[in-house]
């Protein structure tokens, strides 16, 4: 972290071995990113009625290059768990802010049609032939809702394609009503 982690107390005495615990926690967050420029953390209990238990609140806002990440959780009684949610909070926002600025984000599988051309009932797999004359091998366990021994010669698909070990397959298979 470039500058010294704040951490504020409202409406409460938040005592020193909590205040480690926050530290530790935030420390290692530059484990997830290690680019965190500031990084405050206000814990509080807001004001309450005679009638409900105290609660606690964990805000922690984390700025680095190009954002400001802002965790909030829903209040719990017990500190030590609304300190752990809100740190868990954290690190999840940190590691999917660092995916996306690595491009790491997964992209969605393109969905092609095609006709099954062949299929083998007996041994649990069966080829389809796309618009362009590939032939894709697929296997039972890859037809969507175990549909596998309803499909038919002929019948057109959906698709998602993948690399296999001896070539083109279909990850998923989904015949197309009509």
């Amino acid at each position: 972290m470039k500058l010294p982690l704040q951490i504020t107390a409202r409406n409460f005495d938040l005592p020193d071995a909590f205040r480690e615990d926050i530290l530790e926690r935030a420390e290692k967050l530059d484990e997830f990113y290690a680019r965190i420029m500031r990084c405050r953390v206000v814990v509080e209990t807001p004001h309450r009625h005679s009638h409900e238990g105290i609660k606690y609140n964990v805000h922690i806002d984390i700025t680095v290059p190009g954002a400001e990440l802002v965790v909030k959780r829903e209040p719990s009684e017990d500190l030590n768990v609304a300190i752990r949610d809100a740190f868990d909070a954290a690190r999840r926002k940190l590691e999917d802010f660092a995916r996306k600025q690595r491009g790491d984000v997964k992209q969605r599988e393109e969905t092609r049609h095609a006709r099954i051309t062949r299929i083998f009932s007996d041994k649990g797999y069966g080829f389809l032939t796309t618009p362009d004359g590939r032939e894709i091998y697929f296997h039972e366990n890859s037809v969507l809702r175990g549909k596998f021994r309803h499909l038919k010669v002929g019948m057109e698909v959906r698709f998602a394609e993948e690399e296999g070990e001896k070539g083109p397959q279909a990850s998923t298979v989904a015949a197309i009503k009509g």
